[in-house]
């Protein structure tokens, strides 16, 4: 690449109107839903494309490193590009080759910015050209992509070319080398993520592989690499790298062979707070108090210290610190064993107290519309204050604005205690009857990312199972019915007199002679149905996969009577109704149950 390049580039940005600066992740929201992946800005590569990495240069430009290659994951000519943006994303330049196409294979690539503005790529390369490795199935025998030397190159000019000669961090042997096939002199690796800067010191995660065969990867383990002179050091043979954990053992999982993908950040004191991806249904965290040499037991990675485990299959859960020093973890929220459902992807915003990092209930903040898309691999881009992300299905990756208020929603959740009063139209409170003909609002289309959500205040005194709380349906077998039903359990089930669909709480959610908050939300854009109850979104709790639901995408409405009967008498339990004809965040259901419940209040429409 060279300044003519980056000229076009500027010209076709001016054209676009996008020169004056970057697009506004508000102003797309408002348009459109922004967490529909097919809004985003699609990023350039070949065929096969993954972990596409995004840092800023010093000549303020966006630079993106990624894996690629004209045919499937892992087949001959896979290499690592880069290219560049001077509109935060919206345009990118043609793909510079960090390793060539025609070259042994260069995969995983993760960028660094140093203090004189040098940008380092690191990357696995298979410097022995090996065609073949020993392996449990043929798929992992023609797999030579993640083994071989842990290489790095370097640019001068943010990105627009790299240096011929490529170096190598000294990979220790250690056990899980000498347990595979070729006893150590073979070294199976990847790394994922970006590397971090904290105190001086830069750290590079990555995992080790002891053996291919079944899932690919039959066991891992992880590591890292931390130096403390690539920021000032300019003679690349001179960086110092020290390979923790010190010992023979890597970072692995509590019970199970497989735990990769190790990513990290610091904490405001030092604190090194890693997490990895498992097989188990949750990923695994650990801490390390000395800069990596030692880290705490792993641990199945939990929402607070002592509290309730995060839910995620084996796909990539990610890390990140924000300049303000505000933590985001990204992951999938269902306790799935595969590779497989990676859509929706959630995040979680974190805040640290006492040294350790707690995460907020999690919000959706991509999704496409075809459930077995996989979305995977992002990264977070910090410009001016404002945040995108980029993602990948292996062969269409693209980047996307956040709506700010989420994220801002996420970081305080913890502490808001505010009523929601954007979108209500209902409300109704609870009197000495038992049961109440209310007129209701008509419910909103589903299609084009509507929604509507129901918040409850619940008590009961008895369980009545299939006991109707709400019952806004038709004689056509259509419209909304919200019930208590064995568990105990609270179920919404709405249908359109064709398509119906179906979701409850977690078995045993509700407590008898226990005042309980309940928020259903009913999403149009994902197609997904979420319950927060006690300011906790359902995760399954251990006794099914998901906590949340799918509904299908040809019910885009929900008819209903003219009337719905509220029965709130014993043995039925609800307290307080309100509706709201729009889908609540996450965020805005826990600050309901933290305002607590309303005061008493005329009901009707619009209360």
């Amino acid at each position: 690449m060279n300044q003519f390049s980056d000229s076009l580039i500027r010209l076709v940005a001016c054209c676009l109107g996008l020169a004056s600066g970057c697009l506004d992740a508000g102003a797309a929201s408002r348009s459109r839903d922004w967490r529909d992946i097919r809004n985003g800005q699609r990023l350039p590569s070949e065929t096969y494309c993954d972990q596409p990495y995004v840092v800023q240069t010093r000549d303020g430009a966006w630079l993106c490193v990624m894996t690629t290659g004209r045919g499937a994951e892992g087949q001959s000519g896979q290499h690592i590009v880069s290219s560049r943006s001077l509109d935060c994303g919206q345009t990118w330049s043609p793909l510079t080759d960090i390793e060539p196409t025609s070259g042994p294979e260069a995969s995983w690539a993760m960028p660094l910015v140093v203090d004189s503005g040098r940008v380092y790529v690191f990357y696995t390369y298979n410097a022995d050209n090996l065609r073949s490795v020993i392996a449990g199935n043929e798929y992992a025998r023609q797999r030579v992509d993640t083994l071989g030397q842990y290489a790095f190159k370097y640019s001068d000019d943010h990105g627009r070319s790299w240096s011929s000669q490529r170096y190598y961090l000294p990979l220790r042997t250690t056990a899980i080398d000498r347990r595979n096939p070729y006893g150590g002199q073979v070294h199976f690796f990847w790394g994922v993520g970006k590397p971090i800067t904290d105190r001086h010191q830069v750290f590079l995660g990555a995992a080790k592989v002891g053996s291919f065969g079944q899932g690919f990867m039959e066991s891992s383990e992880g590591i890292l690499f931390r130096s403390g002179n690539i920021l000032t050091e300019a003679n690349p043979e001179l960086i110092l790298w020290d390979m923790l954990p010190e010992g023979d053992q890597g970072l692995q999982s509590v019970r199970g062979p497989v735990c990769d993908e190790h990513n990290l950040v610091a904490l405001s004191d030092g604190t090194l707070y890693c997490v990895a991806r498992t097989t188990e249904g949750s990923p695994v965290h650990y801490y390390s108090q000395d800069r990596g040499h030692t880290w705490s037991p792993p641990e199945y990675a939990t929402y607070a210290p002592g509290g309730r485990l995060l839910r995620h299959p084996r796909a990539n859960v990610r890390l990140w610190k924000t300049a303000a020093g505000n933590y985001l973890l990204w992951f999938h929220n269902h306790a799935g064993h595969s590779y497989e459902d990676r859509n929706p992807a959630w995040l979680c915003g974190g805040h640290e107290e006492h040294g350790r990092l707690h995460w907020s209930q999690p919000e959706i903040v991509l999704y496409d519309p075809d459930p077995k898309t996989r979305i995977s691999y992002p990264d977070l881009v910090e410009h001016e204050g404002r945040f995108w992300i980029t993602e990948t299905q292996k062969t269409i990756a693209r980047v996307h604005p956040l709506d700010e208020t989420l994220l801002h929603d996420l970081w305080n959740q913890h502490r808001e205690a505010r009523p929601v009063s954007a979108g209500r139209v209902f409300s109704w409170q609870a009197t000495a009857a038992p049961t109440h003909a209310v007129a209701l609002p008509p419910w909103p289309a589903l299609a084009q990312g509507g929604g509507f959500s129901l918040d409850l205040w619940l008590l009961f005194t008895a369980a009545a199972p299939d006991q109707p709380l709400l019952d806004a349906h038709t004689a056509a077998a259509a419209g909304l019915v919200v019930s208590l039903v064995p568990g105990p359990a609270i179920q919404i089930q709405f249908a359109d007199g064709i398509s119906q669909a179906r979701w409850q709480t977690d078995p045993g959610s509700i407590t008898l002679g226990k005042l309980q908050h309940l928020v259903i939300t009913v999403d149009g854009g994902p197609k997904v149905i979420t319950m927060v109850l006690d300011g906790q979104l359902q995760d399954g709790n251990g006794q099914r996969q998901f906590g949340w639901g799918r509904f299908p995408a040809a019910l885009d409405r929900v008819p209903g009577p003219a009337q719905a009967i509220i029965a709130s008498g014993p043995p039925a339990g609800l307290r307080h109704l309100w509706i709201y004809q729009r889908p609540l965040r996450t965020s805005e259901a826990v600050a309901n149950f933290h305002a607590g419940p309303p005061a008493p209040a005329a009901s009707g429409p619009g209360q």
